[in-house]
């Protein structure tokens, strides 16, 4: 006589039924999406041919990691800089390309280490109206600008939030108006991408950078706790992978090959007669 089990035969019938599921996400987890702040180059920027496209040296960084893990990530545009980060944070979107490590963000992300580039943050200031600037303190009392959501380093956001006026706006570009417009008095945002957006801006020449930097920042591949791929494993390959490539000089190469590239894009200057 055979002996019925009922509770292995639904054992058995569950994992007939779950089996198909989880090696669909598996395989869904070879294909990750990725975003950042996309007026950021040389780091990050829309791609003039494809706007839904986010490229850079985050960007690069992201298909050499993928290529040779066999993933595949898309570095998707989808929205300003407040947009992209909400965005990760609930897991609509599996991680961020290039983000700086906080209290607050390690409470949503998992940054993936090392650090593959760093960036200074600096104070704007409009041509020839800049003033006496030799640290934090001397910002006190002024009206300054900044981006929504934006973090300069744990150290400064937390003197900011309790010494310093900041007026935060979703986008850079809006940021950099402001001050030209004389609505704040300075503005702290990154150097290099500061520089380069400026510059489409035709506003290069109306602004100055104050020395010196607010501080200086690692970029950090950050994986969302809300995406269902972030699994220990990805993690591990992540980090052992990043590793090899800081220890390279590759991270160098594309920030200079993407600077490069973000120049030659831009429209030629018509300079205005006189």
């Amino acid at each position: 006589m055979i002996e019925r089990r009922p509770g292995l035969l639904w054992l058995l019938l569950l994992c007939w039924v779950l089996t198909p599921k989880l090696a669909l996400a598996a395989d869904d987890c070879r294909h990750l999406t990725a975003t950042g702040n996309p007026e950021y180059p040389p780091y990050l920027w829309r791609d003039p041919d494809n706007p839904e496209q986010l490229i850079g040296a985050n960007a690069d960084l992201l298909k050499h990691m993928a290529k040779t893990l066999g993933l595949q990530v898309q570095v998707v545009y989808s929205g300003p800089w407040s947009r992209a980060q909400e965005d990760v944070r609930t897991g609509s979107i599996d991680m961020m390309a290039g983000y700086f490590i906080t209290q607050a963000r390690q409470q949503t992300m998992d940054f993936i280490k090392p650090a593959f580039l760093s960036t200074p943050s600096v104070v704007w200031v409009r041509q020839g109206e800049g003033f006496a600037y030799h640290g934090w303190a001397d910002l006190k009392g002024r009206n300054g600008g900044t981006l929504v959501n934006n973090s300069h380093g744990q150290a400064f956001d937390d003197y900011a939030k309790a010494n310093l006026n900041l007026e935060a706006v979703p986008s850079a570009s809006q940021a950099f108006q402001k001050l030209v417009h004389k609505r704040n008095d300075y503005l702290i945002y990154e150097h290099y991408p500061g520089m380069a957006l400026a510059q489409s801006l035709g506003l290069d020449k109306r602004l100055q950078v104050l020395d010196p930097a607010v501080s200086s920042e690692g970029l950090y591949l950050a994986l969302s706790q809300a995406s269902p791929c972030n699994q220990p494993r990805l993690r591990e390959q992540l980090a052992q992978k990043m590793t090899e490539i800081v220890a390279s000089d590759l991270p160098q190469q594309w920030l200079q090959r993407n600077l490069q590239l973000w120049q030659r894009q831009q429209p030629p200057r018509v300079e205005p007669r006189h």
